[in-house]
This record gives C-alpha cells, structure tokens and sequence, in this order.
C-alpha cells in the first residue's frame, strides 16, 4: 500500500452497489483518489460545489444549504467510511474524503462568496484538521466512520469559529 492506496483486492466489497455506493461517497466521486495530499483535494471539491451553488442561489440560502450538505455529508460518511475502512482493513484510509467534505462545508457556513473567505476558510479548515488540537485526536480514535467524520467536524467547527471572528473584524 502506497499513499493511503486500497490493498489489493481490498475494493471486492464495492461490486455490490451498496458497495459502490460507499466508494462513491467516501472518495466524493474519486476526488479522494486525486494526488498529492486527497484530502485538500476533497476540501477544494466541497469549495467548488459550494461557490458553485453560492454564485446561484440567494445569499439567503448559503448558510442553510452549507449546514444541509455537511449533515448529508455526514450522514452518507459515517456508514459510507465504515464500509470502506472495514474492506481496506485501514482505520482511517487517506482516500477517504467525505470528512473533508463534511468539515469544509461547516467552515464555509455563513462565509461571503469572495474569494479572500473561500481561501481563509480552506486554509483554516486544513489547518485544523492537519493539527487536530484538542479534543480532535480523541475524536479520531472513536470506532469506525464515526472516528473518521467526527474529528474533521470538529475541525469545520473550530475554522468557522475563527471564520466569524475575522469576518465580524473584517480582516477577509
């Protein structure tokens, strides 16, 4: 194994479609399978599918569509995390982006669509998920998906916190 890459065989589960459906979720649509570093990769697709509906939709929207899609993302990631960390015999497989997705979209709750927020919020988000200050690496020994999903919330929890404080300051 190279990289947080599958094992061998370790993807015989995902013929079934609930199995397929897993991987789709836990890699959000293969974003997981990009390189170098997937979880930035998954954290810039949370960003893109945000500001892409952000720019559409009423400014109104954006804070209740962020917190839709990140308890989605959480809902489908625990199970989905499970599964794929059970078949690759991984606790906590770097493939696995759905986390990423998850914390991303709680940062961006409430953040302007300008270009100054969605920068400070991704790199805030990888900040905190990367150092994972306390009680996050509690969080990440929890069992299964819930371990995987739940520190990267609480990641997104604490990048929003300082989201609004530089927001309320306007320093972005």
């Amino acid at each position: 194994m190279e990289n947080g890459s599958a094992p061998e065989g370790a993807r015989a589960g995902a013929g079934t479609p609930a199995g397929r459906w897993a991987w789709v979720a836990a890699t959000f649509f293969g974003a997981g399978r990009l390189r170098p570093g997937p979880g930035s990769w998954g954290s810039l697709a949370a960003l893109a599918l945000w500001g892409g509906f952000a720019y559409f939709a009423p400014a109104s929207w954006h804070a209740p569509a962020a917190a839709a899609g990140a308890l989605l993302a959480l809902a489908a990631g625990i199970p989905a995390a499970t599964r794929v960390a059970r078949q690759t015999g991984q606790p906590d497989p770097a493939f696995v982006v759905i986390d990423e997705v998850c914390g991303q979209l709680i940062t961006l709750m409430g953040a302007p669509l300008r270009w100054k927020s969605l920068l400070a919020g991704f790199i805030l988000f990888r900040a905190f998920d990367i150092v994972k200050p306390p009680p996050l690496r509690r969080l990440e020994r929890l069992p299964g998906g819930s371990g995987i999903m739940l520190d990267d919330v609480g990641a997104g929890l604490y990048a929003l916190i300082v989201m609004r404080v530089l927001l309320h300051y306007a320093l972005i």
